[in-house]
């Protein structure tokens, strides 16, 4: 990567963009841009082979099948993996998060092998669907605001010893498990369930991606003013009564 160009890739639209979360490729996209950087951006198909070249790659929800589906693809063609020896960055979201892991259960009720990029196991829950919006307190390290999105599963999934929680849950079910945990990460492999989609919602997790692919500890500012609204509005409406 040179000092003003970004390499963006969308894994998979056709299997996996179900909840709107190909609005986490625009978010990137725009505010990469909005700093002056020059974007490559490509939307990778299942039939069609991850280029290793990346900077962020970005993975989104899907339903069963379809998540099946690209767990089997992403297996085969491997390119991921040499992705993120090379450095890469890696935001999953729902389907995505539960591929990143060891392994997580198919739409035919097996345990399906995931890519193992996050120490992390996911299950069937036995209990009601985690639906509805969330507010969570993103680790303190990473340096960001509160989190907001919207969740929509039934996984449950388990941490390792060497995932971190990316958030601890105010509102919401976040992974599932009760520990009030939500998503995981490592230094460089993200995984979420909130949807909504999340980088709009929180533009900051975007900007930590690019400060991450870039090496940079700031960025330029950029006019918030339409996120924050967003933000503002998603967090009260959470907030509500019941």
């Amino acid at each position: 990567m040179s000092d003003n160009s970004l390499r963006l890739v969308w894994i998979y639209p056709d299997l996996l963009s179900t909840y709107g979360d190909q609005g986490n490729a625009l978010v990137v996209e725009r505010r990469a841009r909005q700093r002056g950087l020059d974007v490559t951006r490509l939307d990778v198909r299942s039939d069609q082979p991850i280029p290793t070249s990346g900077d962020i790659y970005l993975i989104g929800g899907g339903e069963d099948r379809p998540q099946r589906l690209a767990a089997e693809r992403l297996r085969r063609d491997g390119h991921l993996y040499r992705a993120v020896e090379n450095g890469a960055i890696v935001f999953s979201v729902c389907a995505g998060y539960q591929i990143l892991g060891h392994e997580f259960i198919n739409d035919l009720g097996q345990r399906e092998p995931g890519l193992g990029l996050l120490d992390v196991v996911s299950v069937r829950g036995e209990g009601e669907r985690c639906v509805g919006d969330v507010l969570a307190d993103i680790d303190s390290r990473l340096g960001l605001p509160q989190l907001t999105g919207f969740e929509n599963h039934q996984g449950v999934t388990h941490l390792g010893p060497t995932a971190r929680p990316f958030a601890q849950v105010r509102l919401g079910r976040g992974n599932g498990t009760g520990d009030g945990t939500e998503g995981a990460y490592n230094d460089t492999v993200f995984g979420t369930y909130m949807h909504g989609p999340v980088l709009a919602r929180n533009p900051q997790i975007a900007d930590l991606l690019l400060k991450l692919a870039l090496d940079v500890n700031a960025l330029p500012p950029v006019d918030d003013r339409w996120y924050e609204a967003l933000r503002t509005e998603r967090i009260a409406a959470a907030q509500q009564p019941a």
